[in-house]
């Protein structure tokens, strides 16, 4: 198929890694975002075998390179650990995904720094600024209708728009988006000498939680890249757009409902900054003192709020040229880490199915159905675990979840 072309809505991880992965096959693809460019797109992301052998897999070498360079440098354990507000270890349990790297594990990233990595060689594939609103599919092609009144044709259309998707509310209007009520604040604060000789030597772990007696949950994060951003950035791919990041920790302020700090808490959405950093300091008061220091350093720009939502596992649905990826079917709380790296791996997948569709080797549509078949057989066990009551919970790791050895 010559003319095979590929529509993606959404430039995430997601997005970008399947349009690497077409590019890297001959493919032709569009990725159409909605966003003006990149954006902040959060921080610090968790990252597993499953995730780093997809971008392996759709990446072209000096770009992997790129990734793995610019990750975390190896945790003192990868584990995700819980301790209590003095900072004492209450217990941890392994990461899920497949077994990792031995030389050079997959760690975590700055989210906008892969998706920065991601985008390089793309420049003529993303359209930034431009919102798929629907689509019309038939026999032989797709059509998507974009906001600007435009509309493009291809031969498969893939949603990784997102938990807010507008192609599965279209194709899957039954299936819900569940708000968990949860609350968080995420924010960063610049990891400094002064800062790390203060901190419990648990915080080098992979993940770690703290809770305090109230209720209070932070989640805390670590980002030291295993080589300068800037410097990795100019020696593999000179001239590319990638800022500059230095070490720091991100810090999640989790907000249970149903418990005392969660009792009567303002809008977040309406806060300012230092409202916010005001909540997130009186969350720490009487903590150990060096988490509470890290509070105190948190840079107020880099706060924003967040509700953690989740979407229910959809019931098969009839194949077709339409289908999706990540969040736009799979999004899921973070308790496993494993959100960007399932959105990854379908991307991997998925990539190879078109592939295999597109050079002629199998028909089209029982290839994307075999995606989708094999995609809610590894990844829904992971969203209806990680929407667990106990998900958080030291000892909870259902059976069928693989752990990284």
């Amino acid at each position: 198929m010559p003319s095979f072309h590929v529509l993606i809505a959404g430039g995430g991880i997601g997005g970008l890694c399947l349009a690497q992965g077409l590019r890297k096959a001959g493919i032709r693809c569009t990725v159409y975002e909605s966003a003006p460019d990149i954006g902040r797109s959060g921080y610090r992301l968790h990252m597993n075998a499953a995730g780093g052998n997809a971008l392996r897999e759709c990446l072209p070498d000096h770009l992997f390179e790129l990734y793995v360079q610019t990750s975390r440098t190896a945790p003192r354990r990868e584990v995700f650990t819980v301790l209590d507000h003095m900072g004492n270890e209450l217990g941890s349990r392994p990461h899920i995904g497949p077994p990792n790297d031995p030389v050079r594990p997959h760690t975590a990233v700055n989210r906008r720094t892969l998706r920065q990595i991601m985008n390089v060689g793309l420049e003529d594939t993303v359209r930034f600024g431009q919102t798929v609103t629907g689509f019309e599919a038939d026999d032989d092609h797709v059509r998507i209708r974009l906001a600007d009144g435009t509309t493009a044709i291809g031969d498969v259309l893939v949603a990784a728009d997102g938990i807010n998707s507008v192609i599965r509310a279209q194709l899957l209007p039954e299936v819900p988006v569940v708000d968990t009520g949860m609350r968080g604040m995420y924010a960063l604060a610049p990891l400094t000498d002064d800062l790390a000789a203060v901190l419990p030597d648990a915080l080098y772990d992979g993940f770690v939680m703290a809770t305090g007696p109230d209720g209070a949950m932070f989640t805390y994060g670590v980002y030291q890249p295993r080589r300068p951003v800037a410097e990795a950035a100019a020696d593999l791919a000179p001239g590319a757009s990638i800022d500059p990041v230095g070490p720091y920790i991100m810090a999640n302020l989790g907000i249970v409902p149903g418990t005392p700090f969660g009792h009567e808490i303002p809008d977040l959405w309406q806060a300012s900054a230092e409202d916010l950093h005001a909540l997130m300091r009186s969350a720490v008061r009487g903590w150990h003192p060096g988490l509470a220091d890290l509070v105190v350093r948190i840079d107020t720009t880099t706060i924003f709020p967040a509700s953690m939502r989740r979407l229910e596992p959809a019931a098969p649905w009839p194949v077709g040229r339409v289908t999706l990826l990540g969040d736009a079917i799979h999004a899921m709380p973070p308790s496993f880490g494993a959100g960007a790296n399932s959105a990854l791996r379908d991307a991997a997948a998925l990539a190879r199915a078109l592939a295999a569709a597109a050079h002629g080797e199998v028909p089209l549509l029982p290839v994307i159905a075999q995606y989708e078949a094999e995609m809610r057989a590894e990844v829904f066990p992971v969203l209806r675990a990680s929407a667990d009551p106990r998900a958080m919970d030291i000892d909870f790791l259902p059976d069928d979840l693989p752990t990284a050895r």
